[in-house]
């Protein structure tokens, strides 16, 4: 028996991660998706203006 509830709580932490994993890699991909489209609407406005926050990279 409680072998048992150790593979269970086991499936449980592990398919939490998993989920969180993913959910992490869905954020991931989404802010790079809206950092693409900000850096393609003002990436073109010119070098000599204002510096941006990533300008040092």
């Amino acid at each position: 028996m409680v072998v048992i509830l150790l593979v269970l709580l086991l499936a449980l932490i592990l398919g939490g991660a998993g989920f969180a994993i993913h959910a992490l890699w869905v954020i991931a991909l989404v802010v790079f998706v809206l950092w693409l489209i900000g850096f393609a609407v003002r990436g073109g406005a010119g070098t000599g203006g204002r510096r941006r926050w990533y300008g040092r990279w």
